[in-house]
């Protein structure tokens, strides 16, 4: 074979590392791995529904409470790749015991907030936390099993983690119901304690045999181009996209991303290897990854805020009005690995994003007076379409990763998700609310129609109050609708990346295939 064909090799292939046999007691490793997983991600969605409570007990900002939910999501975002390079030189136990217990002390700290400041601080706090832990569950993982029973424990592993994206407003609306909004913070205290003392005795060391340092540059350029860009995102509802409230940080995202990628290709010991974006399989499953997280958390984001100011649901209500799409998800994720085995991870992924399209499509035709059977299709779809499609991803993705650098690729895998979820409750509920703001009926005064809850007060107070109100709900459900065909279009927009780049990648290794039956046939004549 010729240089150029083993250089198309090298990129085209999925390398695959056997690691170290299977740990005797892997299942309860996983179980234990799981509980750190929800326990971050139950308390990114369990807020969501907690919305309308915080902002009336702190008196916010709708700007406030997106940076509530962002402030959280933009620190883990940007230190991810970074701490899960230093799981692997300091060990992944150690990171995972150190984030479960800043984590926990995090949010003890949070539910005692009294203001919006001293919450988004906490927050900022459990993000740091949160950072050391994620990639490090996910690095374990790929240490105590083998490759045969991997895809297995991955579609477990993705299955409890967007599980619990899906059943955090559940969570918080039963808390709600019963107590004041702190205690869906609260609940992290005694869940972390649980998931710190079984790591102790189950959770075995391991960490990269190579020395690296720590990427300073790096993190601090991944950070400002996250900050960046997301902060340009939420000022266009208030300020537009000519202000220079959005463009200059707009400016300063873009300018560090490309830091970032310079940095990152000559740097000695780079945090990400950006030639592996080289590799179809990495590309299409980061790509989709991130895209799916865009349309989920963008989504829920919007609908339970839906159930509540439209519907009049409480916190309660709207948490269980989700369920369906937690059930499909969790009914459809243990046979991810079956599907991709059958079809293959192309077509999975292509499948499972289509579907999740269809839901959100379905779930942009509500109206201020549905009935519940039309968001129960979409959310049921859309939960379906997730489960297929994201265990399929992760495990295309850290497939691509030489094992050793278990942790820095589930540091990256954490990372697309964490900094799509951002994007979507910004990009989504930028949408939403600049289509409210045109929407709303002229009675409520300019500095009200960035919020919901401020305009349909503010309705209530007027001579008119029933046509007032309705006429406030209606504008909500424009912008949501416009935001969730949005949303639609990214999972779409997903499917097409898997599918393309995957399949790129089965052709290039066909071709190889062909090439090499070829020279051996050759070399085999030619000694005859």
């Amino acid at each position: 074979m010729t240089a150029n064909s083993d250089h198309v090799q090298t990129e085209a292939t999925v390398p695959e590392a056997a690691g170290p046999p299977p740990h005797p007691r892997r299942w309860l490793i996983l179980s234990t791995l799981c509980l750190a997983v929800m326990l971050v991600l139950l308390d990114n969605t369990v807020l969501t529904v907690a919305i309308p409570s915080m902002t009336e007990s702190l008196n916010a900002s709708t700007s406030s409470i997106q940076w509530v939910m962002n402030s959280y999501t933009l620190v883990l975002a940007g230190l991810l790749m970074t701490t899960g390079s230093l799981s692997d030189r300091i060990g992944r136990k150690k990171a995972l015991l150190t984030g479960v217990a800043l984590f926990t002390l995090g949010s003890f700290v949070a539910s005692m907030s009294d203001s919006t400041t001293q919450l988004i601080l906490s927050r900022v706090g459990m993000g740091i936390g949160a950072a050391l832990l994620m990639p490090s569950t996910l690095a374990v993982l790929l240490q105590v099993f083998d490759e045969k029973e991997r895809p297995k424990a991955i579609a477990a592993w993705t299955g409890v983690a967007a599980g619990s994206i899906a059943l955090g407003p559940v969570l918080g609306g039963f808390l709600l119901n019963h107590f004041w909004w702190g205690s869906v913070l609260l609940i992290n205290v005694p869940v972390g304690v649980i998931a710190l003392v079984t790591m102790i005795f189950l959770i075995p060391e391991s960490r990269d045999p190579k020395v690296r340092k720590p990427d300073v540059p790096g993190v601090l350029l991944s950070t400002v181009m996250a900050v960046g860009t997301v902060y340009a995102v939420i000022s266009v509802p208030e300020h537009g996209w000519s202000s220079a409230d959005v463009l200059v940080p707009l400016a300063i995202g873009v300018a560090a991303l490309a830091g970032f990628v310079y940095w990152e290709r000559t740097c000695d010991d780079p945090m990400l290897d950006v030639t592996l974006f080289r590799n179809p399989v990495f590309s299409g499953a980061v790509g989709s990854a991130s895209l799916t997280s865009v349309a989920m958390a963008g989504s829920l984001f919007l609908f339970t805020q839906y159930l509540q100011f439209v519907l009049d649901y409480t916190p309660l209500q709207a948490g269980l009005g989700v369920i369906p799409m937690a059930l499909a998800l969790l009914v459809l994720t243990p046979f991810s690995p079956k599907i991709s085995a059958k079809i293959g991870t192309p077509a999975t992924l292509a499948t499972g994003l289509g579907v999740m399209g269809l839901g959100l499509v379905t779930l942009s035709f509500i109206a201020a007076d549905s009935s519940f059977a039309l968001p129960l299709a979409g959310l049921a779809l859309m939960g379906a379409g997730v489960g297929i499609a994201l265990p399929a991803s992760s495990n295309a993705m850290m497939g691509a990763i030489p094992l050793e650098r278990a942790g820095m690729a589930s540091g990256l895998n954490s990372t697309m998700q964490e900094l799509g979820s951002a994007l979507g409750v910004a990009v989504l509920g930028s949408l939403a609310a600049a289509q409210f703001a045109s929407q709303v009926p002229s009675v409520i005064p300019a500095d009200a129609r960035n919020s919901v809850g401020e305009s349909l007060g503010i309705a209530a107070r007027t001579s008119d109050a029933a046509q007032a109100v309705e006429q406030v709900r209606e504008a909500f459900v424009s912008g949501v609708s416009l935001s969730l065909k949005f949303g639609a279009v990214a999972a779409f927009a997903a499917g097409a990346v898997a599918w393309v780049l995957l399949r790129r990648n089965a052709a290039q290794a066909t071709v190889l295939e062909a090439e090499t039956t070829a020279e051996q046939a050759q070399e085999h004549a030619s000694v005859s």
